[in-house]
């Protein structure tokens, strides 16, 4: 197997010898018009300019983004775990987070993104140019291009992730690497990052690698694109793990959208729901059929006690007594998937349960 400290070790080398490359900052926009560019344009000249070598601004703005964008996403979630009016949205309300397993998810995301995803992102900017990506170049890119390719790298992510996400439910890789994202039933926020470095290094190059390809093929992107996709997509998976399904949730208002609502799921039963930002796959390829019985089983329990209280609407007290018994079924049903799966090989671990 991979040792995931030397390939540390041997990108941070790598990195640092990128890093102390000679550049001459006055050299990158000597034939620029600055009166022709946006405010923001002329700040990313501006950074570039007082950085003075692109490896290392690329690479420091590249991990501040990361950070900020990740744990400023978190902190609201976990603001809203310890607000009880929230509960009614909880997916499954008995189960929030602590503040201890919250520091225990918080050491090793950082020990992480320093150790394991530092050295590759100050790698990454000899990598992009050399698969044509502009980096330190203005002016951006069309909002309208922008868009295009963004939603592009949303459904080329997603295919590599139901795919490689599957693989890691295979006994040897899931008992090995992907068990410990699977620690909690009931994700939380700051777990959408809790993983094994080769899971990180595995679902990455998903993220990574579609707009790398997408670049080659095209020679036509802008780092700056691949930031707010790579924004959106933290968005999106700290979202997932969020483990609140509101009214006013995308799922809600774009049927295809993943969301916490169907994400949940997979961590509660183990089984099923495999993608990660939309659900025609699962729904394509039959993986989410335990999902879709469990939801029907749901609205059919509620609507056989109603049946049998004369029609009469149920209380929120017996909805959430339902709810609660269909939870406990499929997370006991889904302990017993996840030895399964532990022990098995491929039918095993694609048909199988859940985690603790």
């Amino acid at each position: 197997m991979i040792n995931a400290t030397t390939l540390s070790s041997t990108l941070t080398t790598f990195a640092t010898n990128l890093i102390h490359e000679e550049h001459d900052p006055s050299e990158l926009y000597s034939t620029l018009d600055f009166s022709s560019l946006s405010y923001l344009e002329k700040q990313w000249a501006a950074w570039y300019i007082f950085v003075g070598n692109p490896v290392l601004a690329t690479g420091l703005m590249s991990f501040l983004l990361h950070e900020f964008v990740y744990f400023g996403r978190c902190i609201p979630w976990m603001i809203i775990d310890r607000m009880p009016y929230f509960r009614k949205w909880k997916l499954q309300p008995g189960k929030i987070p602590t503040a201890k397993q919250e520091w225990e998810c918080t050491k090793l995301v950082l020990a992480t993104h320093f150790t394991v995803e530092l050295p590759q992102i100050f790698a990454f900017h000899p990598l992009a140019v050399a698969f044509g990506m502009a980096t330190y170049q203005v002016p951006f890119p069309t909002w309208q291009t922008m868009v295009m390719q963004i939603a592009l790298f949303f459904i080329m992510e997603d295919a590599w992730h139901y795919v490689a996400h599957q693989c890691l439910h295979y006994g040897p890789l899931y008992r090995k690497i992907h068990k410990l994202h699977h620690k909690y039933s009931a994700p939380f926020g700051l777990a959408a990052e809790y993983a094994h470095p080769l899971e990180i290094l595995i679902l990455g190059m998903g993220t990574v690698g579609g707009p790398l390809l997408y670049c080659y093929l095209t020679g036509n992107l802008h780092i700056v694109t691949m930031y707010t996709f790579i924004t959106l997509r933290l968005w999106q998976a700290v979202d997932a793990h969020s483990g609140y399904d509101f009214p006013w949730s995308l799922h809600n208002i774009v049927p295809f959208w993943s969301g916490a609502e169907h994400h949940d799921f997979h961590h509660m039963a183990f089984t099923n729901n495999y993608s990660t930002s939309f659900r025609y796959l699962d729904f394509i390829f039959g993986t989410d059929d335990k999902y879709r019985q469990y939801r029907e089983r749901a609205a059919a329990e509620k609507a056989k006690a109603s049946a049998a209280a004369g029609g009469v609407k149920l209380s929120k007290a017996q909805r959430v007594a339902i709810e609660q018994k269909l939870l406990e079924e499929t997370e006991r049903e889904g302990m017993l998937a996840e030895k399964k799966a532990e022990a098995g090989g491929w039918n095993s671990a694609l048909k199988g349960g859940k985690a603790q």
